[in-house]
């Protein structure tokens, strides 16, 4: 994994630029939050900024709040290490670097705290990705490892804060899968996992216990790539508007000389079986297409190229099938592009960059990206998930 991640970070050399408003005086009106995992080595923490009605941020007080375990220090190839409790009251944040999940409960002015016995074991080694549906968890823990069953995905159910593993639901993955991401689908019926490493897609549908059973045929291979891949999928996204169809970014290819952009879209079957839908892959004008969001009505979808430190939009056609529409210039991104996330209303997108330890916000208008600010990150931090409330 470390190797993924040192090698999209070092592949960038994209100068930190502030943007927009940058840090001007914003409007005092808060109309939401940002949260950022820091991804610290060390005790880890999670940056809280709060969300102006000009698109700026500022930090809150107390912020970074300790989140109780520990972050690696460097960037992470994953997506979704940083969620939101579908009732809005806890995040919950990988611990990278000590192997736990930390779940902290935000209080009515958006600060955070520790809820009682966080952080707890994430069942794995190198915890990078959270899915969230209801009341059920689960974590993809990217391993290695140095025993067999360190490289898997791991089911919780969430009580009050409380994090209680879900017997029997551990997927092991072989040690060299390098899992990059965990996600449900809308309905919670389907679970998905990327993995980096072998360019495959597993796919389950979940039972009522939490408990998921895989696809026949899962993993699924990745589509004809050209240069073959040798480090592959990595983000993914259900549609909001029809939960069977799956959208996945190819991270960059073994030699990492190419790193051509590109996007595949599935549908996902009843039973979890995933079938390419129209000419997938789709290929954008950006290098290392690694991490994707899906507007909140289902029609374009955008996705961050961090070899080129670009943002690029597509469209869905119904049939979930995609198409190229254009990309951000260069320089609006600063490097090492980790992760991107909608607010609520869908008007403005956050992009963290884990080398350049800083947030960057967009307007968003339909498939149409203009940029607003940049804020900082706390000392040290290497920020590599996203939520917007």
């Amino acid at each position: 994994m470390k190797k993924v991640a040192l090698a999209m970070l070092g592949a960038l050399a994209v100068a930190v630029t502030v943007v927009g408003s940058g840090f001007a005086k914003p409007s005092k009106d808060v109309v939401g939050h940002v949260y950022v995992n820091d991804n610290t080595a060390g005790t880890n923490t999670v940056a809280g900024f709060d969300r102006h009605a000009d698109g700026s941020l500022t930090p809150m007080p107390g912020s970074p709040f300790p989140a109780g375990g520990a972050g690696t220090g460097h960037g992470t190839a994953s997506q979704g290490a940083l969620q939101l409790s579908d009732d809005g009251k806890y995040l919950l944040a990988v611990d990278a670097g000590s192997n736990q999940i930390s779940v902290l409960k935000i209080k009515h002015n958006g600060s955070l705290d520790p809820a009682d016995d966080s952080p707890v074991s994430s069942g794995g080694v190198n915890p990078v990705s959270i899915a969230v549906s209801g009341k059920l968890v689960y974590v993809a823990n990217q391993g290695p490892g140095t025993s067999p069953g360190d490289t898997n995905y791991t089911g919780f159910k969430l009580h009050g804060g409380h994090l209680e593993p879900i017997d029997g639901s551990t997927v092991a993955l072989p040690g060299d899968a390098t899992p990059g991401q965990v996600l449900f689908n809308s309905d919670g019926t389907k679970l998905v996992g990327t993995r980096i490493g072998s360019s495959a897609i597993d796919s389950f549908t979940v039972g009522k216990h939490g408990v998921l059973t895989a696809a026949s045929g899962s993993p699924f291979d990745a589509q004809a790539f050209s240069p073959p891949q040798g480090f592959g999928q990595l983000g993914s996204v259900f549609s909001v508007t029809a939960p069977d169809q799956l959208f996945v970014t190819d991270a960059h290819t073994s030699t990492g000389s190419a790193a051509p952009g590109l996007v595949s879209s599935f549908a996902d079957d009843a039973g979890g079986v995933l079938t390419p839908i129209g000419a997938s892959p789709v290929g954008n004008d950006g290098k290392a297409s690694c991490w994707i969001e899906i507007s909140h009505d289902g029609t374009f979808l955008f996705v961050v190229n961090t070899g080129s430190a670009t943002v690029s939009t597509y469209t869905v056609a119904d049939d979930g099938s995609i198409a190229f529409v254009g990309s951000t210039p260069a320089g609006e991104l600063g490097a090492g592009a980790e992760d991107v996330r909608l607010s609520p209303d869908g008007g403005t997108l956050w992009v963290v960059q884990a080398g350049a330890d800083a947030v960057t916000g967009f307007s968003v208008s339909g498939g149409t990206l203009t940029p607003l600010s940049q804020a900082a990150g706390p000392a040290g931090a290497t920020p590599t998930g996203i939520v917007v409330n």
